[in-house]
């Protein structure tokens, strides 16, 4: 059984190769290579080519991550495209809906974190900086930021502005 100074070593000479390796079927390499350092590790018996065993059992489990995120991509983009939208056409027919949306999703996960949960969560900002890992007043300057970038996106905004919520 290889003890552990042998499998320091192995890990110090294959990972960056195992990483490369992986990086051609997933977005995650590394993750794929830990979990299969883990599987060698859980051996009862050491396998006769450790190095080829790993090279083995990072393909598989790369190609299988592969697989999986374009399954889970497809439902979520199936499930996104039968959900209500964000926005809701204003009377003064102002708000093109499909552009709003885009331009949200365009947004730095930061701002469009912080506008999602404030107005459609309806949180104060002393409850979103918390979740946001952010302070109440850096929230406020997000939410600030993300709406003034999305009326610049659209252009033409609806005349009723979201108001904003302490």
């Amino acid at each position: 059984m290889m003890g552990p100074e042998g499998f320091s070593r192995l890990v110090d000479e294959h990972v960056g190769a195992l990483v490369l390796y992986a990086r051609q079927w997933c977005a995650a390499p590394e993750d794929v290579v830990q979990e299969a350092f883990l599987k060698l590790v859980a051996q009862k018996k050491e396998p006769d080519h450790p190095i080829a065993w790993l090279y083995r059992v990072v393909r598989n489990a790369a190609i299988s991550a592969s697989r999986s995120a374009k399954r889970r991509q497809h439902h979520e983009t199936v499930a996104a495209s039968r959900g209500p939208s964000w926005f809701v056409p204003c009377e003064a027919g102002g708000l093109d809906v499909e552009s709003a949306t885009a331009a949200l999703q365009e947004l730095p996960l930061e701002q469009r974190e912080i506008i999602v949960a404030h107005l459609w969560g309806g949180l104060t900002f002393e409850k979103i900086g918390p979740l946001a890992g952010c302070s109440s007043s850096t929230a406020h300057r997000r939410y600030l930021e993300g709406f003034l970038a999305l009326r610049k996106k659209l252009e033409k905004p609806c005349p009723s502005q979201p108001p904003i919520r302490s």
